[in-house]
C-alpha cells in the first residue's frame, strides 16, 4: 500500500494567472485514480495542521498575522497569493498532508503528499507561493513524538529551498540538501547544509552525476532516521521558471536514484511534489505521476 494525501479539494479564490498551475494537483489525483495505480482507499484528505504544530517552526507573530488576515501588502506580494480564509485552510491542509505522509512512511516505508514542498516559507514570513514550511513542520512533529531524531531534506526543486535552509541552520538534527539552478529564484540564496548550484541549461547526464555524488556525500556526512524528498517537476526542459534542461526520463531516473538510496539503507521516505510550471499542464502532471509510479514500485521492493 502506498498512502497518498491530497488537499486540492480545498479551493482557493485565485486570479487566472495562478489558477492554471494550481490545477495540476487535482489533475494529478484524477490521473492516479484513472490509471488505478492505487485504490481510492489509499488516497486521503489530511487533517489541518494545528497552531501547536505550526508554532514549532513559525513565529507566533507570523502565524497570528496569517490566521487573522493582518499581513501587510508587502507580505502578501511576497507570498504571491491574495489572502483569504480559504488560503489559510488550504495551507494548513497541505502541511497536514506532509505530516501525515511522514508518519505513514514510518509505518509503510514510503508515502507522499500530492502537493506540498513549500520550501520558501521562513519562520517569520512566507514567500514564493509558500505560506507554511510543510516539511520542517512535519519533521518537528515527528521529532516531538520521539519517532525520529535526524531528518534529511533532499530538495530537488529547481529553486533553492531558502526557507528550509534558514530553519535548519544551526540544528544538527535537521539537514538541508538542495540541488537547484544557480541563477534563478530566490536570487539571494540562504546557505544550506549542502547545496549544489547548477548552471543554466544543465542536462540529464551532468545533473544525475551531481545528484549521485551529492547523495553519497550527504549520507556519508549525516545519518538520517528519515528523509523528506521534494520531487519538483520544474527542472524539466520546458518549464517556464526552471532554466534547466532535464527530460522526463532524466527526472524519472532522479526519482529512482533518491528512492533507491533510501531503500537500500532502510530509511523511510516521504515525498512532496513541489514546483512545476511547464506551459502544457499535461507535462507537469506526467512528471508528478511518474514520481508516484516510481514510489509505488520502490514501496513494493521494500516488502
Amino acid at each position: 500500500m502506498l498512502k497518498l494525501f491530497y488537499s486540492d479539494t480545498f479551493e482557493l479564490p485565485l486570479p487566472d494567472r495562478h489558477r492554471f498551475p494550481m490545477s495540476k494537483y487535482r489533475l494529478l489525483r484524477e490521473r492516479i485514480l484513472e490509471d488505478s495505480i492505487v485504490s481510492q482507499c489509499e488516497l486521503s484528505v489530511p487533517f489541518a495542521a494545528t497552531n501547536h504544530q505550526l508554532r514549532r517552526v513559525h513565529t507566533r507573530e507570523y502565524l497570528e498575522a496569517i490566521c487573522q488576515g493582518d499581513l501587510t501588502d508587502v507580505e502578501i506580494r511576497r507570498i504571491g497569493f491574495p489572502w483569504s480564509l480559504a488560503m489559510v485552510e488550504r495551507s494548513r491542509r497541505s502541511t497536514g498532508a506532509t505530516i501525515e505522509a511522514g508518519f505513514a512512511a514510518l509505518e509503510e516505508g514510503l508515502a507522499g503528499n500530492l502537493a506540498g514542498g513549500t520550501h520558501h516559507a521562513f519562520a517569520g514570513n512566507g514567500q514564493g507561493f509558500c505560506v507554511f514550511n510543510d516539511v520542517c513542520v512535519a519533521a518537528r512533529a515527528m521529532q516531538s513524538e520521539g519517532r525520529v531524531k535526524n531528518v534529511l531534506v533532499v530538495d530537488c526543486d529547481v529553486h533553492q529551498g531558502n526557507g528550509t535552509s534558514s530553519i535548519a541552520r544551526g540544528d544538527a538534527s535537521l539537514f538541508s540538501f538542495s540541488m537547484h539552478c544557480e541563477k534563478n529564484y530566490p536570487f539571494q540564496k540562504t546557505q544550506g547544509d549542502y547545496d549544489i548550484p547548477l548552471p543554466e541549461g544543465t542536462t540529464d547526464e551532468f545533473y544525475l552525476e551531481q545528484l549521485e555524488s551529492g547523495l553519497k556525500f550527504v549520507f556519508d556526512s549525516f545519518l538520517p532516521d528519515f528523509v523528506f524528498y521534494l520531487a519538483g517537476a520544474d527542472p524539466y526542459s520546458s518549464d517556464r521558471l526552471g532554466l534547466l534542461d532535464l527530460s522526463k526520463e532524466g527526472l524519472a531516473t532522479r526519482d529512482q536514484m533518491v528512492m533507491d538510496f533510501c531503500c537500500e539503507k532502510g530509511i523511510p521516505i516521504a515525498f512532496a511534489m513541489a514546483g512545476g510550471y511547464a506551459p502544457e499542464i499535461s507535462d507537469i502532471v506526467d512528471i508528478h505521476f511518474q514520481t508516484v509510479k516510481i514510489a509505488l514500485e520502490s514501496r513494493t521492493r521494500r516488502k
